[in-house]
């Protein structure tokens, strides 16, 4: 019987770690990576969105390439750190949220970053490889339904905690992807919104020109 996470007040020390994965994630790899090659700023260009796609639009394979693989290490990276220090499963869980956090909302931008997808995956694959294989599960067949990769990533992340409770998980990692996954859809809102109403808006059918008498 599933019986839900306790949480304890972190210490001084906890605090400062949180604050460093924050400090992590605050490092948009796109958006200086963009800045270095360009000059220009990614938020104004494309979608607006510091991630490796957007990336990608600006300065073609290597910007995506290169904000994937980088944004999905610092996820590693602020797992890596927590066990480092020792800390508890739920200080790692809370480790994973300050780096997704920091980079979705970033202070030095303004609170303007990403959207989280490589940095969450990066930190799972990290903190438990099993749940990114749930997350699997759940997309290829959702994908395979859809035909919609963005739609079936996001509900692939929706759905995970089900997946996960219903396989007897720990708590804690019911509780980890189940924050995860509300810090990626609320950063994808907007999308979701445009996904849904591409889908459920009907093709409007273009008028057929009537067909010419014949006047012989």
């Amino acid at each position: 019987m599933h019986n839900l996470p306790q949480f304890n007040w972190f210490t001084g020390q906890e605090w400062l770690l949180l604050a460093a994965c924050y400090g992590l994630g605050c490092c948009t790899v796109g958006y200086y990576w963009v800045r270095w090659r360009t000059g220009l700023d990614l938020r104004f260009q494309g979608s607006g969105n510091v991630g490796a796609k957007n990336a990608g639009r600006v300065v073609g394979p290597s910007g995506f390439g290169v904000t994937l693989l980088l944004d999905g290490l610092k996820g590693a990276l602020a797992v890596r750190l927590a066990m480092y220090f020792g800390a508890t499963p739920e200080l790692k869980v809370a480790c994973m949220i300050a780096v997704i956090v920091g980079h979705n909302w970033p202070m030095q931008l303004g609170f303007h970053g990403g959207k989280g997808i490589a940095t969450s995956v990066g930190a799972l694959l990290a903190y438990d490889s099993f749940i990114v294989f749930i997350m699997l599960a759940m997309f290829l067949p959702t994908i395979a339904l859809l035909r919609n990769l963005n739609l079936s990533g996001l509900l692939a992340f929706a759905l995970a905690p089900l997946g996960l409770f219903l396989y007897g998980a720990p708590n804690v990692d019911v509780a980890a992807i189940s924050f995860i996954a509300i810090l990626v859809l609320i950063s994808h809102r907007k999308n979701i919104r445009e996904e849904i109403s591409r889908l459920t808006t009907p093709v409007k059918e273009t008028p057929r020109p009537p067909p010419d008498e014949d006047n012989s």
